[in-house]
């Protein structure tokens, strides 16, 4: 699909799957394009019958980057224009790291656009590292610096990779290779999309949060702490909490099928019943539950 003007911008879209299933929205995290999510959960989601919209962030061309600035709300808020210009939802929303947080301000904002949620590497704040380590990337881009390819790689991995993943000599490899291939420069708007939030704590604002909403951590994840995503769970009334063992931050990636599994299952139990209409504050919404999925890697 070419570009679409919406909420004042021009942003990339790509639809698939039937035109008459329900609408998924898949939001990507910080600096990455829609189409990652096409390795694994399109695939999964088109396979089961849904109809699957991934887009890139503002700041990620061919999406306008807007690299004088930009905040959540407004990514919010092209998010919201993406559903109303395929039809106005309701749409299930899954989003990842700062797509995690653009799916949790959707759900907070605009209820009526959001069938339910699936937050992955979910988190309401950053904590202290995870705040350092933002600033300290955006210092090197201010600043001029490139790191070698090689240094890159092997220090995005241990950002991002589980110890199971890195344990495997074959295909820690290939992720070495990807990373030193891509290299670390940051374009101007990723260096927006760094800015966004780090002193943000909306642990106040979530129990407003009516939809029904999962809560996704990755046991090894080291740029969002699990915990911050247990912490979601428990803060907005019924939503539920899965933690997923051998994952990083990137845990879509590194054990797509398991976590696969997790959304379709959430997806599939919020679709029947009038499970997924927006439940009242104060009432039991759905049973909040921590499930550590625990797996064997092949």
């Amino acid at each position: 699909m070419p570009l679409v003007a919406l909420n004042g911008i021009r942003i990339h879209l790509d639809v698939a799957g039937p035109d008459d299933g329900p609408l998924a929205v898949l939001v990507m995290g910080t600096g990455s394009r829609g189409r990652v999510w096409s390795l694994h959960q399109v695939p999964a989601l088109v396979a089961a019958g849904h109809r699957v919209a991934t887009f890139d962030n503002r700041g990620i061309a061919p999406t306008d980057e807007c690299a004088d600035g930009f905040t959540i709300d407004d990514m919010v808020r092209d998010t919201a224009a993406v559903i109303e210009h395929l039809g106005g939802g309701p749409a299930a929303v899954i989003g990842t790291s700062l797509g995690a947080r653009i799916t949790q301000e959707l759900a907070l904002a605009r209820p009526d656009l959001v069938r339910c949620a699936v937050a992955l590497a979910a988190h309401a704040r950053i904590d202290p590292v995870g705040r350092t380590l933002s600033a300290g990337e955006r210092a090197l881009y201010d600043a001029g610096v490139v790191l070698p390819p090689r240094y890159h790689a092997a220090v995005t991995a241990h950002l991002n990779l589980s110890p199971a993943t890195m344990r495997d000599e074959v295909a820690v490899q290939d992720w070495l290779d990807l990373y030193e291939l891509t290299g670390s420069r940051v374009t101007p708007g990723v260096r927006a999309q760094l800015a966004l939030g780090e002193d943000v704590d909306r642990r106040v604002a979530y129990p407003a949060i009516r939809v029904p909403l999962l809560a996704v951590g990755f046991a090894d994840d080291r740029l969002i702490a699990p915990h911050l995503a247990a912490e979601v769970a428990a803060i907005v009334p019924g939503a539920r909490h899965v933690e997923i063992a051998d994952c990083g931050h990137l845990g879509y990636l590194e054990r797509p099928e398991a976590v696969n599994a997790v959304i379709l299952d959430f997806l599939a139990q919020r679709g029947s019943a009038g499970l997924c209409s927006p439940q009242p504050l104060g009432g039991s919404g759905c049973a909040q539950a921590a499930v550590h999925a625990s797996h064997s890697r092949a």
